[in-house]
């Protein structure tokens, strides 16, 4: 399957001196092809570890990562990132920036081919009028569209977001999560995404898997959502299980307080939620 995502044992040690410091350790999660899986957890417990292990910007220390049936060991074009800073670079324009991937995923395509690719994913994401402007001329959320053009435009197997909202103010991060719904829509692309946000990670996810506290986190608890594609905002909001699955996550985090001393009871059977549809 071209998507399909495993990440089996999955352990990250640092070494600060003579103390081993074990972040994640044996995080286990299966994802479907064109599946949407979110990771939510309180500050410090290893969600962006995770995810920078996957994009292979981070060594791993035991276990495997598996994307569309090869196990990967550094980054690589078929993961696309997105992270909370765009990290642009200033003298190019927001059409060079996507360029200048596009011309290493697709090095046999004609100079037309490519230039219709990074115009078609600039225009999707509302920059058809600023795709000749340079970063310094765009706004923080004009600079992330670029970055969420960026990283369709090489047709990736895996799509790789972290916090990609979280610098944002309300109405533009609501904004381009109804440009990154309609996206998915048309290329059902196997998307990973850390956030702190649990009403995004309820909108716009298929599973949400919670993390327990660091060090040694893992997977603590996974809800599957029961909302219909393609997502409607308005519909999510009004979905009778919308509030329970949000009580949920906020008991979830907030028993992660309590056990913020008591590592140990961590360590229990992981359990997966599916809420029934009511609607």
């Amino acid at each position: 399957m071209a998507g399909h995502v495993e990440l089996f044992n999955l352990t990250k040690i640092y070494d600060p001196g003579r103390n081993k410091v074990a972040v994640v350790r044996e995080f286990n999660l299966d994802m479907a092809e064109g599946e949407f899986v979110s990771l939510i957890g309180h500050s410090g417990c290893g969600k962006s570890t995770v995810l920078t292990m996957v994009a292979g910007l981070n060594d791993v220390t035991d276990g495997a990562i598996v994307v569309a049936k090869r196990e990967i060991n550094g980054p690589g074009p078929d993961r696309g990132v997105v992270f909370q800073s765009p990290s642009l670079l200033p003298w190019m324009t927001a059409f060079d920036n996507v360029m200048l991937g596009v011309q290493r995923v697709f090095p046999h395509a004609t100079s037309a081919e490519r230039t219709d690719i990074v115009s078609y994913y600039l225009s999707i994401v509302g920059l058809g009028s600023s795709m000749m402007k340079r970063p310094k001329e765009l706004s923080e959320g004009m600079q992330q569209r670029v970055g969420i053009a960026r990283a369709f435009a090489l047709a990736p197997k895996m799509l790789l977001l972290d916090e990609p909202f979280g610098k944002l103010d309300s109405l533009t991060r609501m904004e381009l999560q109804d440009v990154l719904i309609a996206l998915l829509e048309q290329n059902r692309v196997t998307t990973l995404m850390v956030t702190h946000d649990v009403d995004e990670a309820l909108l716009l996810s298929d599973r949400i898997v919670m993390m327990t506290n660091g060090p040694e986190a893992r997977v603590g608890e996974t809800l599957v959502m029961p909302f219909a594609r393609p997502r409607v905002r308005v519909d999510v909001l009004a979905h009778k299980s919308y509030y329970e699955l949000r009580g949920c996550m906020l008991g979830f985090l907030a028993d992660q307080d309590k056990r913020h001393h008591r590592p140990d009871e961590t360590k229990e059977a992981v359990p997966q939620v599916t809420v029934p549809d009511l609607a």
